[in-house]
């Protein structure tokens, strides 16, 4: 074709070259117009204006019920186009107007392009990025979690409705964060079951929630991840592929699963992801107990159980679990996952069903749970323009709106941890030349972390600062491992200046999936940078950290010079405007760690791979978390200074509790330690704390009010544990009233050896700040 339109060009024919001129133009512009409707259309399924037969079907039918439109769905496939629907890349039926459609889409922290089901364009070339989940975990915030997943779900569906983005998301990350090394850390709501249980649960909500609040319905489909006892990437050349988590039954019921089970049970999660490692032997995405026997059948499930990204090749290739790749599916499939994140059970299921290792109503299982869900996200009611959320599109992302929440879930995650008097808030107005240092100060793609999408804009921290007051930056470092510090410029700078601030931290090159740290000391030569302009500077130094997991910056704690020390996660799009808000004093820091920072020595002793989370006497073994950790630390769970002083007060609070027990219970006739948290002896059993909470400071703002509970030393119990959280709101010099409702099985049990729910007989001691409250629970 090139030949002839060439050689009539040549020949000049100038009426043949107009027409071949008009001909090629036309066939440019056909071909951005399919361009531009690829991007401009929703994929979705019964398009009767494509195919009016489509109007007749079963499944087509809005009337119907979702079990009976499924039904009807399932039953018109064949084999080979239910396998086709088993797998995140689905196939089409074209002769039943079913379209391809990409599962596989993130949305951790905002709307995220690291799956294959979202892209952005010109037409919508970014959308909000929120600050990374550890932060917003430091809100202690859940009406937050949820606004946030109402904003991403909102930008999610304007995208689909151009045909950027799917309706499935793989996210939140609910993970605990066990182990401060472990590179994922940063995508979780950190170490304290109660707290992931309820940033995770409010996140899906605010994600899945109709403005109907149809619980049959489903803005989006979120998908809690990655089930169990997830925790280690690559330390030290252990890899999550062939990683055997070894873990108590009473760790796997008290720590592991709850975030899970709140998940399934609290926010009716449309999806659950299972895990690349092994739980004690068994890969979890072929256990039948974990999948079918808990997910589905205890916690009831209404939705689709998806495996990780080619984690069904891995426990074939990598595991070596089965001898044959189509008993690697016939185990899967047959333990209850219903999806596969890779092309593994499109290459092997058929096989194995020809072998009779599976039957084909397993698969009608698989792919019933699969398309129920679309069902409920309306991918098959025809036309999404005229469905609910079908006028939204991209003036509906990246709004002002959004990008304000960005900021503000940044500005209530950020952590005060030191503060001399004369420190923080710095005066906008005395400070008249700020010394701005450090690798992190004037970055932007740091601040948004992993599973992250393109930013709307971004706030540097520089930038942030330069808003109030002039500035000299110093970088100190070319990059955060900082091999070489630039010692003398920093100097020179700090000794100059009113103030100085110092943003440090790390960045995904030293923690992120796949890499775990082996040091939670500062890279390089950070340390000596940080010290060194310390000693230099004239006025006060504020020490910003930016990173996920935490660090042993003891020598930072200990040093008067540094006056100030703010930890402020990797703080999304608009993380630089909060961070300054925070200096400046425009806002009252209230976030509060959600992980502990361990000192070094902990690492150098404690082997990342050993999951016990309680303390071992005998071998030394320290326990993780504050719930079980016996040793040091640089900073605890729930720390984080304000710059108001709050007092709390205990309003009421019982004395003694009893249970009812029925009168031939075996522990009426002898001394029981605890009883069995059963329905018949908890049912309306709960009491009221009321803690009065007093802000005696100028500034107001927002503060989070802890109940902690040590119960009674029995099963091996936690020295502490969370019962519940509130974030009140004071203004200067006021004060309010919070009221906790403690359910006595829920909140004063604990999970015995065998992993069973059981009520603590004794004295158990309630913390609220620096009160606490005796409490006697007896029969």
């Amino acid at each position: 074709m090139t030949t002839l339109f060439s050689s009539v060009l040549q020949n000049r024919a100038p009426k043949v070259s107009v027409f071949i001129f008009f001909l090629i133009s036309l066939h440019c512009l056909s071909l951005i117009s399919v361009r531009v409707l690829a991007q401009t259309s929703p994929v979705f399924a019964c398009d009767a204006t494509k195919d009016p037969k489509v109007a007749s079907y079963g499944f087509c039918d809005t009337k119907l019920g979702t079990d009976a439109r499924v039904a009807d769905l399932v039953h018109r496939l064949t084999l080979q186009e239910k396998i086709l629907f088993i797998v995140n890349s689905a196939g089409s039926v074209s002769r039943l107007g079913i379209p391809k459609y990409e599962w596989w889409s993130e949305a951790l922290h905002g709307v995220s392009n690291v799956g294959p089901g979202t892209k952005f364009t010109s037409l919508v070339p970014g959308a909000t990025s929120f600050p990374q989940v550890i932060l917003t975990a430091a809100s202690f915030n859940t009406s937050l979690y949820e606004a946030i997943g109402k904003v991403v779900s909102t930008e999610a569906r304007a995208m689909y409705n151009v045909g950027l983005a799917g309706l499935t998301y793989w996210s939140p990350n609910i993970n605990i964060f066990r182990d401060p090394r472990w590179g994922r850390g940063q995508e979780t709501p950190g170490e304290d079951p109660l707290l992931a249980s309820k940033c995770g649960s409010s996140y899906v909500k605010g994600l899945q929630q109709t403005d109907g609040g149809d619980p049959s319905r489903l803005k989006v489909a979120a998908c809690c991840k990655h089930y169990s006892a997830y925790d280690v990437d690559n330390w030290k050349g252990i890899e999550r592929y062939t990683f055997d988590a070894v873990v108590t039954k009473q760790d796997l019921d008290d720590t592991f699963q709850p975030p899970f089970k709140s998940c399934v049970i609290d926010g009716n999660v449309a999806s659950v992801m299972c895990s690349y490692n092994k739980v004690n032997g068994k890969p979890t995405c072929a256990d039948p107990d974990l999948l079918a026997g808990v997910i589905r059948g205890q916690w009831k499930l209404n939705g689709y159980i998806v495996s990780d990204c080619d984690s069904v090749d891995v426990l074939f290739k990598n595991q070596h679990y089965t001898k044959t790749p189509e008993e690697a599916a016939a185990k899967v499939i047959l333990a209850g996952l219903d999806l596969n994140c890779g092309s593994f059970l499109g290459q092997h299921t058929e096989a194995a069903v020809k072998a009779a290792l599976l039957n084909e109503s397993a698969i009608d299982k698989a792919v019933t749970n699969n398309f129920a869900t679309l069902m409920r996200l309306g991918f098959f009611d025809g036309d999404p323009s005229k469905q609910p959320y079908g006028k939204l599109g991209p003036k509906d992302v990246c709004t002002p709106e959004h990008q304000e929440l960005a900021r503000e879930a940044a500005r209530e995650g950020i952590v005060l941890l030191k503060n001399s008097p004369g420190s923080l808030p710095l005066s906008p107005t005395a400070i008249k030349t700020l010394a701005v240092i450090g690798p992190n100060a004037n970055v932007t793609k740091t601040m948004i972390g992993n599973y992250e999408g393109i930013p709307c804009k971004y706030t540097t921290p520089l930038q942030g600062l330069t808003t109030s007051v002039a500035t000299n930056y110093v970088p100190g470092c070319t990059n955060v491992a900082c091999g070489t510090a630039q010692v003398d410029d920093a100097k020179k700078a700090a000794a100059s200046a009113d103030a100085t601030v110092l943003v440090m931290g790390i960045d995904q090159s030293q923690e992120r999936e796949s890499f775990d740290r082996v040091s939670l000391l500062l890279p390089g030569e950070q340390p000596l940078l940080i010290t060194e302009v310390a000693k230099a500077a004239k006025g006060p130094v504020i020490l910003v950290i930016m990173s996920g997991g935490g660090f042993d910056i003891s020598f930072a704690k200990n040093d008067d010079k540094i006056t100030s020390i703010l930890w402020v996660g990797y703080p999304g799009e608009a993380g630089g405007a909060a961070i300054a808000d925070v200096i400046f004093g425009y806002y009252n820091p209230s976030g509060r760690l959600p992980m502990t920072w361990y000192p070094q020595s902990y690492v150098d002793k404690v082997p990342m791979t050993n999951m016990n989370m309680r303390p071992d006497p005998s071998n030394g073994y320290p326990g993780r978390t504050y719930r079980f950790y016996t040793g040091e630390t640089i900073y605890t769970f729930g720390d984080g200074l304000s710059y108001s002083k709050i007092t709390h007060e205990l309003a009421k609070a019982p004395r003694l509790v009893s249970i009812p027990l029925e009168e031939d219970h075996v522990c009426r006739s002898s001394e029981c330690k605890s009883v069995e948290a059963v329905e018949q002896s908890c049912k309306n059993l709960a009491f009221d704390i009321h803690v009065r909470v007093q802000n005696r400071g100028k500034y107001g703002g927002s503060h989070t009010v802890f109940l902690f509970s040590s119960p009674p030393s029995v099963h091996n119990s936690p020295q502490k544990h969370l019962l519940g959280f509130e974030k009140v709101s004071l203004t200067g010099k006021s004060e309010t009233l919070v009221r906790f409702k403690v359910d006595v099985c829920k909140d004063l049990s604990v999970v015995d050896e065998l992993g069973s729910r059981k009520v603590a007989l004794g004295q158990h001691l309630l913390h609220v700040g620096s009160l606490k409250h005796s409490l006697t629970v007896r029969i």
